[in-house]
């Protein structure tokens, strides 16, 4: 059965693993401005314990609008989803924006084969990462405005508040901060348009998310 949007509810960026761990046995979360609060799990299909198992999850898009970020849970861990804006992808590409970043051609096994693009998804609109900061598993704030508290250069993407990890809107790693690889990108696929099937790959792949190189 297919979770709609409603079926979901968001956790809080920024807080601690451990704390979103809590959020999953708790009822709602708090959310950023440019986050969607949804309800989050429906409790009859598939149960928390399923999903937390690693079963696949699927999730209607088409509520999320351009500039967007929703977060979901699978397998006890946030994942993001974002509706990236034409603008938001061309800034991806900007080769003074890819001289801040340490992998810029995703070259560390963080992601699928399929999502090893400058995009880092099959999509280009939607990215879908796993919200954990690879330096000490904290959840990044999303920062998608440009500049602000992180100065004019700021392209806009993910601030960790623990320890000041950067990640661009494509969760590529900045150079210079704690954290040593991008965000993982977890196994995927559209179901059509608009229904994404997050814990699965897309026919003819085998890949598996326990081959990267660090959650």
């Amino acid at each position: 059965m297919t979770l709609s949007a409603e079926d979901r509810d968001l956790s809080a960026p920024g807080a601690a693993r451990r704390d979103f761990l809590l959020l999953l046995s708790g009822a709602l979360g708090v959310v950023g401005a440019a986050t969607a609060l949804w309800p989050f799990i429906d409790s009859m299909n598939p149960a928390a314990d399923v999903i937390a198992a690693g079963a696949p999850i699927d999730i209607d898009l088409s509520p999320v609008k351009p500039g967007q970020q929703i977060i979901l849970a699978w397998r006890s861990r946030p994942v993001f989803i974002v509706h990236r804006t034409p603008a938001e992808l061309e800034k991806l590409k900007a080769p003074q924006n890819l001289r801040l970043l340490r992998d810029p051609n995703s070259a560390v096994n963080q992601q699928p084969p399929y999502a090893r693009n400058w995009h880092r998804s099959i999509l280009p609109e939607y990215l879908v990462v796993v919200g954990i900061c690879t330096h000490l598993g904290c959840i990044p704030d999303f920062r998608p405005k440009l500049g602000g508290s992180l100065g004019r250069g700021w392209p806009g993407g993910y601030f960790c508040p623990c320890h000041g990890s950067k990640y661009d809107l494509a969760a590529r790693v900045f150079t210079g901060v704690p954290a040593p690889y991008n965000l993982p990108v977890p196994p995927h696929h559209y179901l059509d348009k608009t229904t994404i099937r997050i814990g699965e790959n897309p026919k003819g792949s085998a890949w598996e998310f326990a081959s990267i190189e660090q959650i």
